[in-house]
């Protein structure tokens, strides 16, 4: 099992780094030759100011009271300049944002892993091809701009006064520069002056992913070759900005990548022209360079080039071009080098991306491969479809090895003469180990298919459709959060189509009412939009009344109760009391601007640290030690909530609770002989292999009960939704200070406690059904496995913004997922199976 946890690991983390080589590579190129307009320019200097975290709309907007909150920049909009909306892109960071603006082009995606602190490749940048260039700012940016929008939106929110008040001040001091500046050049007029910004940020006070309040950013420029304000009677946009802020008179220019704004220009109309031909031939030997370099690492007879951009196209275009220019035609130059460009950005993007079909096609031949060999290790351990077989079927031909090992030489001498990276050869070899190990299993594979052929046809084609429908309503629930809810209804159901409303009526009742009560969140607005308090004070409430009938419960039950139970018991309600005055005291302090209290804090983290060795302190038996780890999880989960989401925990756990009561009840008529009772079922370190038994549906079903908490447990209340989703607010009991490694992971520990909680009950359900642990995770990770293979094609590279982001969270998310189940699944054995003794010893529990 460690051989194939092992391996497992390691094929998932090449699935999962596959997308950044086949979706997301460098756009770099290098070796062109420079390109410089023969004309001087408007202006001898530019003055660039990039205030960080600034929304285009609390710029451009009217105050409540119909004031500009910039009055200097409005000016600026409706008497001395250009403007309009700069569209940034994921990731909308700081450091990928000045790369955009000053080096022209958008950061890998895969330089996550870096920080944002260096880019993956060297690159040019504006900076280097000045004479002279002075830049403030933080150190890891170099450029300047005006930090403290940012800083109040992640710690006041956008919406705030703190944020307003900061506009107000940066506007105040781009006045007073922009005063300074031409006073100290003596008002010659050549000084151009642009102000922008790097992102832009949630309402809720976050950035990085791709919301279009993230990606709308401002863009105003004035001064030497800077088109004066020009009235117009109306504008069509795909938004209602204009309206809204009370412009749609003054002409809004957008910022698009890589072509020069001519509009935004006054100069003359040759300027113009020949700034836009400079432009189209830069581009031009961009496409020139790319598609030498990947006809060059191509077979010749397999390279195809990009037909809409011929050789002789791209002469007709540019002769034709530079005749326009003389003949003083110069809208017709402009226009056509406009073409010119579209082309070579197309055809750019056509050389960029050749390879993605070759390296999908091979991911994707790894990933049903995997899939396959998953499936047929459950089915060779737990179904006995060898029993009939001859010792010559079960070895395999010799020729198959020799096949699968000219195969790998074919690919390798392939991939060696066309100087491919060395990625390509782990996508390219990885399928041929994998599908050897699954066509070593022919007769498995022949058993199954036999065992099939004796299944009604009706009754498999239901049950198949019947999964699909499953890990269809997984894979929307991505998309649509009610997708949740729909499927909880639907679970709601499970006692009415088996025999369970019959024989377990008041278990089905908290089944039904538990699973519609669930349902309930995904419906709610995303948490952190509108906090609420008295419902994480309320939650904590309940949470005690739950404890104190436990505490009750197991009173009554036992003859003599043991004080280190009892103490235990206590110090965990003593735990959840203090987290609830924590908040309550936390969220008061801050709204009267005191800051986080030094002894809040302290408690905070002593209940966090905490409550990862209470659990360790409970009996192992299976309620106490869940109810255990229940209680010490929401005290910490208190800490971290801001409203309905600190319910969800509670409900989540009632659910798991009563689930595996169910599942005790399915055995009663079942391969399995003997049904003990849940109140005396211990977890054990080690399972006994001799109890384990042969699969059945009912066990495809608990694995599909499993993935689809577990999405609930991540999309319930909308914790990561996307990375925008993160609320820097429900850290706020433990430090106020921003620093974005400790709040992620306070924040990642709050989102892991839902999954915690499922996967302890998911411990418990393998106990209770006497099924093998390797057998289920095979089954978990196989759904998993055929939900990533379907986001892996729903990953774009194109459309807004905020589809491509949300395509790749969608994989990232589920793969991850797939990954960390491992993880998950060690915690959960963990916090179930080990016992510590506050009296140095172990204590023995008779059942």
């Amino acid at each position: 099992m460690l051989l194939y946890i092992t391996l497992g690991l390691l094929v998932h983390f090449v699935f999962f780094a596959s997308i950044f080589d086949i979706y997301f590579t460098s756009p770099l190129v290098h070796g062109m030759t420079p390109q410089f307009t023969p004309l001087p320019p408007p202006a001898k200097r530019l003055m660039l100011f990039v205030a960080d975290g600034l929304r285009a709309d609390k710029l451009y907007e009217l105050d409540e009271d119909g004031n500009s909150r910039a009055p200097f920049v409005r000016n600026i909009i409706m008497n001395e300049g250009s403007w309009g909306i700069s569209h940034t892109r994921v990731p909308t960071e700081s450091r990928p944002g000045h790369v955009a603006m000053i080096a022209g082009f958008y950061e890998d995606v895969s330089a996550v892993a870096k920080g944002w602190k260096e880019n993956p490749v060297e690159f040019d940048s504006l900076l280097n091809e000045t004479r002279y260039t002075w830049s403030w700012g933080s150190p890891d940016i170099l450029a300047m701009f005006a930090k403290g929008i940012d800083t109040n939106g992640h710690a006041h929110r956008p919406s705030s006064r703190e944020y307003s008040d900061n506009i107000k001040l940066v506007d105040k001091e781009l006045k007073e520069i922009e005063s300074t500046v031409k006073d100290f050049y003596g008002n010659d007029g050549k000084t151009a002056f642009i102000f922008t910004a790097d992102h832009g940020m949630t309402d809720w006070g976050s950035h990085g992913a791709g919301h279009p309040l993230e990606t709308c950013t401002p863009f105003i420029a004035w001064g030497a070759g800077i088109r004066l304000p020009q009235k117009v009677s109306a504008q069509k946009f795909d938004d209602s900005y204009l309206q809204e802020w009370k412009l749609e008179n003054w002409k809004r220019q957008d910022i698009n990548q890589g072509i020069i704004p001519v509009d935004m220009l006054n100069t003359s109309d040759l300027f113009k022209a020949e700034s836009m031909f400079t432009n189209a031939v830069q581009i031009l030997e961009q496409f020139k360079v790319k598609m030498t370099q990947k006809k060059e690492a191509t077979l010749s007879f397999l390279f195809t080039p990009f037909k809409s951009l011929s050789d002789t196209k791209q002469a007709n275009i540019l002769r034709k071009a530079r005749y326009y220019i003389k003949q003083k035609k110069y809208d017709e130059a402009v226009s056509l080098c406009r073409q010119l460009i579209h082309l070579a950005l197309r055809g750019l993007a056509y050389y960029h991306t050749y390879d993605r079909f070759f390296l999908a096609f091979n991911v994707v031949l790894g990933f049903v491969g995997w899939t396959s060999y998953a499936s047929l290790l459950i089915i060779k351990s737990h179904c006995n479809l060898m029993r009939g077989v001859s010792t010559e079927a079960k070895n395999p031909s010799r020729l198959l090895p020799c096949a699968f090992g000219a195969v790998g030489v074919s690919v390798t001498f392939f991939l060696l003469i066309q100087a491919c990276p060395w990625t390509y050869y782990v996508y390219c070899l990885l399928p041929l180990p994998i599908w050897y190990a699954v066509l070593r299993e022919i007769p498995v594979i022949q058993g199954f298919v036999t065992l099939l052929s004796t299944f009604p046809p009706r009754r498999f084609l239901g049950y198949l459709l019947l999964f699909i429908l499953g890990v269809e309503v997984l894979v929307l629930s991505f998309f649509y959060r009610y997708m949740l809810t729909a499927g909880l209804v639907a679970l709601a159901a499970w006692p009415f189509i088996t025999a369970l409303w019959t024989r377990a009526k008041s278990i089905s009742l908290s089944w039904i009412f538990f699973c519609l009560l669930l349902a309930v969140f995904p419906l709610m607005p995303v948490v952190g939009r509108k906090p609420d308090i008295f419902l994480v004070v309320g939650a904590g409430l309940l949470v005690l009344l739950l404890s104190l009938f436990v505490v009750t419960s197991v009173i009554k039950r036992k003859d003599s109760f043991i004080n280190e139970e009892l103490v235990l018991h206590l110090l965990q309600m003593l735990s959840v009391m203090f987290s609830m005055c924590v908040v309550y005291g936390t969220h008061h302090s801050l709204l009267k601007k005191q800051g986080l209290p030094l002894l809040n804090q302290i408690v905070s983290w002593t209940i966090l640290a905490s409550s990862f060795v209470m659990p360790l302190l409970s009996p192992p038996v299976l309620f106490d030690r869940l109810f255990s780890i229940l209680v010490s999880s929401m005290s910490t989960y208190l800490l971290l909530s801001t409203g309905y989401e600190a319910l969800f925990p509670l409900v989540l756990s009632c659910l798991m609770f009563v689930w595996i009561h169910m599942e005790q009840e399915t055995l009663q008529h079942s391969v399995v002989s003997c049904k003990q009772k849940v109140s005396t079922i211990q977890f054990a370190c080690n399972t006994d292999a001799a109890q384990c038994r042969d699969l059945c549906l009912d066990d495809i079903r608990r694995a599909f009960f499993l993935v689809f908490f577990l999405v609930t447990a991540f999309f319930g209340t909308g914790n990561i939704a996307s990375v925008n989703s993160f609320d820097p607010s429900s850290v706020y009991c433990f430090l106020t200070v921003f620093s974005p490694f400790k709040m992620g992971a306070l924040i990642m520990w709050k989102i892991l406690i839902p999954f915690v909680l499922v996967m302890c009950a998911f411990e418990a359900v393998q106990v209770t059904t006497q099924l093998s642990s390797k057998s289920l995770f095979l089954m978990v990770i196989n759904i998993s496995d055929i939900m990533a293979l379907h986001f892996f094609f729903l990953i774009k590279d194109y459309g807004s913004w905020l589809d491509i982001g949300t395509s790749i969270s969608h994989y990232v998310i589920v793969m991850s997922m797939t990954i960390f189940m491992v993880f998950l699944n060690c915690l959960a054995q963990m916090l179930t199976t080990r016992k510590l003794s506050l009296c140095g010893r172990p204590k023995s529990h008779v059942i």
